[in-house]
């Protein structure tokens, strides 16, 4: 049995390649969350108006990795204080977010934030907490994209 998180931290590609290798995790998804429209399509999401972000659904063994040690992940692979964007990538779609699905998800994603703007961004997180909803699975090309394609984001 596994917990499931759910981040959204710009383009769903790189996150889920840098999250999938993290020693703990089992698996990864990558989906559209926190929009206003049934089973949205990539296309539906780049036009910009469904209000989905793309993000990444982590499943992971808390017994080898953390809640709080995914959030640590998450703040470490994007930027955290870039509205809406990540590096050439902008709109809502690629908005910083934790899809929280609990209390203790919330709490501890709260507590987060406010100790990297104390110690680390001096307050300028724009991140969000919002509930988790409903979330739609990605088209099966976005699924383990930078594997299928041999690339990656990110210096492993």
């Amino acid at each position: 049995m596994s917990d499931i998180a759910i981040l959204a931290a710009g383009c769903f590609w790189g996150i889920e390649d840098k999250f999938s290798s993290a020693e703990g995790v089992i698996g990864t998804e990558v989906g559209y969350i926190g929009g206003k429209t049934n089973n949205p399509t990539y296309k539906d999401i780049c036009q910009g108006d469904t209000f989905h972000a793309e993000a990444v659904r982590v499943f992971y063994n808390k017994e080898i990795i953390t809640y709080d040690q995914l959030l640590d992940l998450f703040f470490e692979i994007h930027d955290p204080t870039t509205l809406n964007s990540q590096g050439p990538d902008f709109g809502t779609q690629y908005r910083s977010a934790i899809f929280c699905q609990n209390d203790f998800e919330a709490l501890s994603s709260e507590n987060k934030i406010k100790e990297l703007n104390r110690n680390k961004f001096n307050n300028k997180i724009v991140t969000t907490i919002e509930l988790n909803g409903n979330f739609w699975i990605a088209e099966e090309y976005h699924q383990k994209y930078l594997k299928k394609k041999k690339l990656s984001f990110f210096n492993k």
